[in-house]
């Protein structure tokens, strides 16, 4: 491999303020963040926190808080204002 051709890769903290969790792991996003980002301290190492819109701790689908669409009932009610089968 050819050195200096590959991004940082590093560790990062992933945030999810709506579900309350702190996830740490390594990527490259480290080598795209300013130097100025948000650090947070995560077992006595300073990590850049990068924060996500939805995770596991807070989709619908994953905290049982999700919708169920009733398909069927749409599809009587599209048939009663619009006519019958064709």
């Amino acid at each position: 491999m050819r050195r200096d051709s590959h991004p940082a890769y590093g560790p990062v903290a992933f945030r999810d303020r709506s579900g309350d969790l702190l996830l740490t792991t390594r990527s490259t996003l480290v080598s795209t963040l300013p130097s100025d980002a948000e650090t947070v301290e995560v077992d006595g190492t300073t990590v850049p926190v990068v924060d996500v819109e939805i995770s596991s701790a807070s989709h619908p689908f994953w905290t049982g808080r999700g919708r169920v669409v009733d398909t069927e009932g749409r599809v009587e009610a599209f048939r009663r204002r619009y006519g019958g089968e064709r």
